[in-house]
């Protein structure tokens, strides 16, 4: 542990030097930018500590230590910060269910707490961060729109399934999953989850799962089994895309595994190219 150099936990004051340390990289950020946007930076509004990293005035690097443990460091800061952030996390112990972020503020990290957090039970490495910032290049799928809060139990399977295919395990696990219904209402009433739904199934989904000014994060994009292979994929996520960035945000954004060759190819024909690389360390 680099025990010399310290990282302390931002208050309200630190509001603008967070904001413009996360504008060095706005879809690489979104996911912490959006927190900072609607709750600030104490920890009573924004719901768990952000540790920050400063250089004499400059702020370096900041990490959310949530339900998801979420770093981002300024170019050449990354070894400074993960030293400075596995300290504190080494010493609060692991509450997050997840490492993730801009690989380049992950891995360091992860390489300092796997001795203490380890072994992680997936490290996805190398994940590409797509991002689209104009009209999707496949024709739109008109079926797929935002879903009416009167239809989230027939959601709720879909993204269940959706969830457990992704992340490798049920999020019906910890407390029957009333949490992970909480949050998928939430997306619902924000007009953030979109879908395809037919006849009560849903063939297709994806969630605008993260908001900042400058970009949104489509999360939980899935198809159906039974519907796969026949393009659906392609054309609901460009109704997706054209959908967030006309009503949500200029940019829309994913990551993806890189040895999902399928979801790669398909993201490529809706026009998504590569802006850098996330990693994910799953406990």
């Amino acid at each position: 542990m680099l025990r010399s150099v310290q990282a302390r936990v931002l208050g309200a004051a630190d509001e603008a030097a967070v904001r413009d340390l996360l504008a060095l990289d706005p879809v690489g950020t979104c996911m912490l930018a959006g927190r900072i946007e609607t709750h600030g930076t104490a920890v009573a509004t924004l719901g768990a500590p952000l540790w920050g990293l400063w250089s004499g005035s400059r702020l370096d690097a900041v990490c959310l230590a949530g339900a998801n443990l979420i770093p981002f460091a300024r170019p050449g800061a990354e070894h400074a910060a993960a030293g400075a952030f596995a300290e504190r996390a080494r010493r609060a112990g692991r509450r997050c269910s997840t490492i993730v972020g801009p690989a380049s503020s992950v891995l360091p990290l992860w390489e300092l707490l796997a001795p203490v957090w380890g072994p992680a039970r997936e490290v996805r490495a190398r994940q590409p961060l797509l991002a689209i910032d104009g009209p999707p290049t496949v024709p739109v799928e008109p079926r797929v729109r935002p879903v009416l809060p009167g239809e989230l139990d027939t959601l709720l399977p879909a993204a269940v399934a959706m969830f457990t295919e992704e992340v490798g395990v049920s999020p019906t696990r910890v407390d029957g999953g009333a949490a992970y219904r909480a949050r998928v209402a939430e997306l619902v009433r924000a007009g953030q989850s979109l879908a395809w739904i037919e006849d009560g199934q849903v063939l297709f989904k994806a969630d605008v799962g993260a908001v900042s000014r400058a970009a949104c994060q489509l999360q939980g994009v899935w198809v159906a089994p039974q519907f796969r292979g026949q393009g659906i994929g392609q054309r609901g996520t460009a109704a997706v895309v054209e959908y967030a960035r006309t009503a949500i945000a200029p940019v829309v954004s994913l990551y993806v595994n890189d040895y999902n060759r399928a979801a790669r190819a398909a993201y490529d024909r809706v026009g998504f190219r590569q802006v850098g690389t996330y990693s994910s360390v799953l406990f």
